[in-house]
C-alpha cells in the first residue's frame, strides 16, 4: 500500500531535490534544504535522547522563528506531537495548556523564561526544559543539544494517520480546547492549497502570522512541502514599512494576512507605499476575519494583477471554503462556494495508473492535480472522507449560486426589544466611515430592551468623530434599532484580540457591561 509522505519525510526528499534552495531564512540567517534537514535530524535525535518517542508531546512557547519550524519538522520525523502555545498568553493560561497536553518537554524562547520560571513547579508532566537563546539555570540550551546530537535520519515509522500537531483553540467562550491533527490531514491541505494557489519551488512566503496558529501551519509549511522558501518574521513585529521592505528585498511571492494587517499598510502615506517595488507578489490571502469590499479594492490597487484569495475555516475543521480570485468582486462578502459533492476525483500513482476514483466533493478534487512527481499515494475511497460534524458557532446564508456569506457568530447576535441585530452588519457600516480604523459592535445589558447596541471604535490617526456624529451617520443607513446607543472610543492596543487578530467580543461585553 502506498503512503503519504509527511512533512519530515518530504524535507529529506527536498534536501536532495533542491540542494541549493533556501528552505528557511530570517533577517540574519539562511538555511538551505540540506542544512535544514541536518539541523532537524540533530534536533529529532536530541529529543529522542530525552525520551521523546511516538505520541509524546513537546510544548513550545515561542515567537515566530526558524527554530520553531525545526521543532515542527523534528516532531514529524519522530512521530511526536508538537504543542505550539500562543506566545501572548500569560502564566496560568500556559500552565493549563501544558498540563492538559501532558507535555514531556517544553521549549521556550529566552525572553519568556521569566514567566515560565514562575509556573515551572506547577507543570507536572514536563521533565526537561529547553531554552532557545542564552542558557538559564536548570534548562538545556537548544544549539548545544543540536551540536551534541547525530545528524542521521531517525529510524521511526510514522503512519499518515498518526497525530502530529496539538493546537489549542483561542478560548473565546471559555477554556481552550485541544485539537489533534494528523499528518495526512495536513498533507491533504498542502495539496489542495498547492493546487488552488499554484504553489511551487519558485515561491517565497513571508510568514508573519503566528506559527502557533492553524492558518500559518497550512500555508507556510505548504511552501516547505513544495520546495519553496520561508522568510520568517516575528509576528509581533508587523511594522508595515518594514514588511513592504522585506517584500521588495526578498522578492516575496505570497503572504497570508488578516484585515488588520492590510489596514496598517494602507495607513502609510501613499508616497511611502509607492516607493516600494511589490511586483514580486503574485498571490495574497486575507483570512481569519471578514474582509470588507473596500479592503479588497485597496489590495488590488496596491498590487495590480495580484491574485487575491479569502479563506474561511477553523482549527478543528481546517480550511472549509476559499473565495477564488475571479470571484472577489462579483461575490463581495462571500467566503466561497460550497463543495458540490458530485465532482469526480481521480488519483494517479507514480506510474500514471488510477489508484481510486469516486465522487468525494469539489474540495478534494483539486488536490490530485499535484500528484505528478515523487509523492507516493494512499489507497483512499469516498468513505475515507466521511466523518463527524461539529458546529463552529458561525451563522451564514447561501445565495442561489451556492456561495456562502457569514452573518455573524451565533453568540454575538444582539436581541434588542425583540429584534435581532447582527453586529457584523452594523460594523460594516461604521467601518466605512472615513475616520474609523476598526470597530466592534456588542450588546450590553439594558433594563427595558434586554440589550442595547453598543460600538467600540478605533479612530484613524489624526481623525476625530463624536458619538453624536456616528449615530447620525448610522441612522442614514440603518434602522434606528440597529444604531449604536453607546459608543466607546479606544486605542488599537486596547482592543482585545485572539492571536490571529479576531476581536474578542466576549471580553468587550464583560468590560463595558
Amino acid at each position: 500500500m502506498a503512503l503519504w509522505l509527511n512533512l519530515g519525510e518530504i524535507l529529506r526528499v527536498n534536501a536532495v531535490k533542491f540542494p541549493q534552495a533556501v528552505a528557511f531564512c530570517d533577517s540574519t540567517r539562511r538555511f538551505t534544504f540540506p542544512q535544514t534537514n541536518l539541523r532537524v535530524n540533530r534536533l529529532a535525535n536530541a529529543l529522542a535522547g530525552l525520551g521523546i518517542g511516538k505520541g509524546d508531546k513537546v510544548s513550545c512557547f515561542m515567537e515566530n522563528s526558524i527554530e520553531i519550524c525545526e521543532i515542527y519538522l523534528a516532531c514529524a520525523k519522530l512521530g511526536a506531537m508538537i504543542n505550539p502555545i500562543n506566545f501572548r498568553l500569560v502564566g496560568p493560561e500556559v500552565e493549563y495548556i501544558v498540563n492538559n497536553a501532558d507535555a514531556k518537554v517544553m521549549i521556550v524562547d529566552e525572553e519568556f523564561v521569566p514567566m515560565v520560571t514562575e509556573i515551572r513547579g506547577k507543570l507536572t508532566t514536563v521533565t526537561d526544559f529547553i531554552v532557545v537563546g542564552n542558557l538559564c539555570p536548570d534548562c538545556l540550551e537548544y544549539e548545544a543539544l543540536l551540536a551534541d546530537a547525530g545528524d542521521d535520519e531517525p529510524q521511526v515509522t510514522v503512519a499518515p494517520a498518526d497525530p502530529w500537531i496539538l493546537l489549542y483553540t483561542s478560548g473565546t467562550t471559555g477554556r481552550p480546547k485541544g485539537v489533534v491533527r494528523s499528518h495526512e490531514s495536513y498533507i491533504a491541505f498542502y495539496l489542495i492549497n498547492g493546487s488552488d494557489f499554484a504553489f511551487s519551488y519558485r515561491d517565497t512566503v513571508l510568514t508573519c502570522m503566528p506559527l502557533c496558529h492553524v492558518n500559518t501551519t497550512f500555508f507556510s509549511f505548504a511552501m516547505t512541502y513544495f520546495g519553496g522558501t520561508n522568510y520568517i518574521q516575528p509576528a509581533r513585529a508587523f511594522r508595515p514599512e518594514n514588511i513592504l521592505s522585506i517584500i521588495e528585498s526578498e522578492k516575496i511571492t505570497f503572504m497570508s494576512l488578516i484585515p488588520t494587517h492590510y489596514n496598517l499598510i494602507f495607513s502609510l502615506d501613499q508616497k511611502k507605499i509607492d516607493s516600494f517595488d511589490l511586483s514580486s507578489l503574485t498571490k495574497l490571502l486575507c483570512s481569519s476575519a471578514p474582509a470588507r469590499k473596500e479592503h479588497k479594492e485597496a489590495i488590488l490597487k496596491l498590487v495590480p494583477g495580484v491574485k487575491l484569495y479569502e479563506g474561511y475555516g477553523s482549527t478543528e475543521a481546517g480550511i472549509v471554503t476559499t473565495l477564488m480570485p475571479e470571484d472577489q468582486m462579483s461575490k463581495p462578502g462571500s467566503i466561497g462556494k460550497e463543495s458540490s459533492g458530485t465532482d469526480l476525483i481521480r488519483i494517479l500513482d507514480e506510474n500514471g495508473q488510477d489508484v481510486v476514483s469516486g465522487e468525494v466533493g469539489e474540495l478534494y478534487s483539486r488536490g490530485p492535480m499535484l500528484f505528478d512527481h515523487y509523492y507516493k499515494l494512499p489507497e483512499v475511497t469516498a468513505e475515507s472522507f466521511q466523518g463527524e460534524y461539529f458546529s463552529a458557532g458561525d451563522m451564514a446564508r447561501r445565495d442561489e449560486d451556492g456561495y456562502y456569506y457569514l452573518v455573524d457568530r451565533k453568540k454575538n447576535m444582539i436581541i434588542t426589544g425583540g429584534e435581532n441585530v447582527y453586529p457584523s452588519e452594523v460594523e460594516n457600516v461604521i467601518a466605512a466611515h472615513v475616520a474609523v480604523f476598526d470597530v466592534a459592535v456588542v450588546g450590553l445589558p439594558h433594563e427595558k430592551w434586554g440589550e442595547e447596541v453598543s460600538s467600540v471604535v478605533i479612530l484613524k490617526e489624526g481623525q476625530t468623530l463624536s458619538e453624536k456624529e456616528l449615530v447620525s451617520y448610522c441612522r442614514a443607513q440603518l434602522a434606528p434599532y440597529k444604531c449604536p446607543k453607546k459608543t466607546f472610543f479606544i486605542t488599537a492596543d486596547e482592543m482585545p484580540r485572539t492571536g490571529t487578530g479576531k476581536i474578542l467580543h466576549r471580553i468587550l461585553r464583560e468590560r463595558y457591561a
